[in-house]
């Protein structure tokens, strides 16, 4: 009796490379923490953007421009949040006990913060990542961004009052109503610029000719930006070719927020080549030259 020989062909499958990250640095401005934290206002500032006032206590109270926080947001009618939601700080008063948060509402997560209302609770996590550093030796920053990413910087401005820094805001949105910040920045004495697409003034050549006008006039000595791909681009090239430093707060998808889960990994510039970096862990703020724009 015969026995059949069969024969198989195995087929291995390259495993590609584990992506280099960058080594990781502690975020240690202030610590983070869980707490539940009470609604003081909530109201919405125009069509699509709402501000939130939140009462709690340290570190949450203490927390820095340009650092982060996760929230666990409420469940909107028929719909069921996973994950925490990343939110930039919009402004944090350690004397009176305050954190506040400016956003838009655009999916389950932020259409359950809309419900909030005052006197409810809401658990935030944070503060997490590392803010903007503010030289004291400057006299005179801009700050550019458009949409949510106003709301980033809207806390640079008293940041940069307290040191007797002037600052420059250039405010980018679809239209005039959409442009938020922009009297938190005027309260804080900022010299505001709004250019807006229905205006056709939000255009990259127009802002660039704004933006070297104020080189030549000597009132830029750092850049801070967030929220427009086509306005870090040209921040990049005026930056290198005057030779003026700057930061840029990366808006990214986050899981944790704590640099575990990798969900947040993106490209950045490092020497020749390129790295890859967790923006909730080694940002979200970056030396401007770094983003892969």
């Amino acid at each position: 009796m015969r026995v059949a020989k069969l024969a198989f062909t195995v087929r291995l499958r390259r495993i590609p490379p584990i992506p280099q990250v960058a080594s990781p640095s502690e975020p240690t401005e202030t610590g983070a923490a869980s707490q539940l934290a009470e609604v003081l206002s909530h109201r919405a500032v125009n069509a699509e953007y709402r501000h939130l006032v939140l009462r709690c206590g340290a570190p949450t109270c203490h927390a820095l421009p340009g650092q982060f926080f996760q929230l666990l947001c409420p469940s909107p009618p028929g719909e069921a949040p996973f994950l925490r939601r990343p939110m930039s700080l919009y402004g944090a008063d350690a004397a009176a006990g305050t954190v506040e948060f400016l956003y838009k509402v655009t999916g389950a997560g932020t259409r359950g913060l809309a419900i909030l209302a005052t006197g409810d609770a809401l658990d935030v996590f944070g503060p997490l990542g590392h803010g903007f550093t503010i030289d004291s030796a400057w006299h005179h920053v801009v700050a550019i961004g458009r949409g949510a990413g106003l709301a980033t910087l809207a806390p640079l401005a008293g940041a940069a009052g307290t040191r007797g820094i002037g600052v420059t805001a250039l405010l980018s949105a679809r239209r005039p109503d959409l442009v938020v910040s922009d009297t938190l920045f005027r309260e804080h004495g900022a010299q505001v610029l709004t250019v807006t697409d229905q205006e056709g003034t939000s255009g990259p050549a127009h802002v660039e000719r704004l933006l070297r006008g104020l080189i030549a006039e000597g009132r830029c000595d750092a850049f801070f930006t967030c929220g427009s791909a086509r306005l870090l681009r040209v921040l990049q090239r005026l930056a290198r070719e005057f030779g003026i430093p700057g930061q840029v707060a990366l808006e990214q998808q986050m899981a944790c927020g704590l640099g575990m889960c990798f969900c947040c990994v993106r490209d950045f510039h490092s020497g020749d080549g390129i790295v890859h970096k967790r923006v909730c862990w080694d940002g979200p703020v970056f030396d401007l030259l770094e983003a892969v724009a």
